[in-house]
């Protein structure tokens, strides 16, 4: 397919099918990852027990190993009324000082909406909003550098958002994005909570700075036990990882993805893993996150932790250290 036509298609943002690529695969140079998880999606930034974000985490973060940073922001809740749904200006400003904070600590950062609850449950209802929200977004950091900076449309499609009507519900945000961002990369998850087995059906536009991704929090009975937010009931205390099974899953899991690549030429990344610490010993949460690690990363998956210092933690903010083990798990160096 000629850079013609996939302008073409770009610009009709016609959903289909994404042809395999003839050269070689083409994706986002995510590489290690990690979610600035449960601040700025939050109902407050310190809701969870954690502290405001700062410009020396980014500092921290990068001096790590880690090149890029996901941060999930909940939009939906800060705007006024329709049609125009403006964001609060205060809103805005502390998004995009976070922002700013982390591309100036030289990491990539991919940009989200997170948790437009309304959009799940009536999808036809709440595009209009979702496509004003990222009209004034994508206005605001049009400036930016494209090499750095990514928007995700929007985090783990589920309930009533199928893949069936996923992309034509995304095409007005889409649309109102490239009208003052052409040429930024743009992340598009599937359905079922972006689960890998979404890839399958997921359909993104015919546009060539358009990328898939997933998340990866399998087997759920182990990364989630004891998860007062799952419902109706959370996955049972004790489960250990480590089995026969757990290790033929990554492999299987694993073929999915060759088979994604080869299929469309495009290799997805992993926006988020990770095992919740409130019950998972950290040694079987390290266990768990090098599995991972190791059986993604050779395939060029770039791999997103959840989270950084709130919830499934990374780094301990109130010991001012990072947990051992976890870089390490991560392909990166414990130092």
């Amino acid at each position: 397919m000629n850079r013609s036509i996939l302008l073409a298609a770009a610009a009709s943002l016609t959903l289909a099918s994404t042809a395999p690529a003839a050269d070689a695969p083409r994706s986002l140079p995510v590489g290690a990852c990690i979610n600035m998880g449960n601040q700025l999606e939050a109902q407050a930034e310190t809701a969870h027990g954690g502290v405001a974000i700062e410009a020396s985490d980014f500092k921290r973060i990068r001096a790590a190993g880690f090149t890029t940073v996901r941060i999930p922001v909940r939009w939906s809740d800060k705007t006024g009324g329709g049609p125009d749904y403006a964001i609060d200006p205060k809103w805005m400003k502390r998004v995009t000082t976070v922002v700013d904070q982390a591309l100036a600590a030289d990491l990539h950062v991919i940009l989200n909406d997170h948790h437009f609850n309304a959009l799940d449950d009536d999808p036809a209802a709440n595009s209009a909003k979702l496509a004003a929200i990222w009209q004034q977004v994508a206005v605001h950091f049009a400036n930016r550098p494209t090499k750095t900076l990514w928007f995700e449309i929007e985090n783990e499609p589920h309930e009533k958002l199928t893949n069936a009507i996923l992309g034509e519900t995304l095409a007005p945000a889409l649309k109102m994005i490239r009208a003052s961002n052409p040429d930024r990369p743009v992340v598009i998850g599937g359905d079922n909570w972006s689960g890998i087995d979404s890839l399958a059906t997921l359909e993104l536009p015919g546009d060539p700075n358009v990328y898939p991704t997933f998340h990866y929090y399998e087997p759920f009975d182990f990364t989630h036990q004891g998860a007062g937010w799952v419902k109706p009931a959370p996955p049972k205390l004790g489960r250990v990882y480590g089995s026969a099974e757990d290790a033929q899953r990554l492999v299987t899991d694993t073929a999915k993805i060759r088979i994604y690549i080869a299929r469309t030429g495009l290799v997805p990344f992993m926006g988020e893993t990770g095992a919740y610490d409130a019950h998972i010993p950290l040694e079987q949460r390290v266990q768990y996150t090098r599995a991972v690690h190791d059986a993604f990363a050779p395939l060029g998956v770039g791999i997103c932790g959840w989270a950084y210092t709130n919830t499934f933690p990374y780094y301990d903010h109130e010991a001012r250290r990072w947990l051992p083990g976890m870089r390490a798990a991560s392909g990166l160096p414990e130092n």
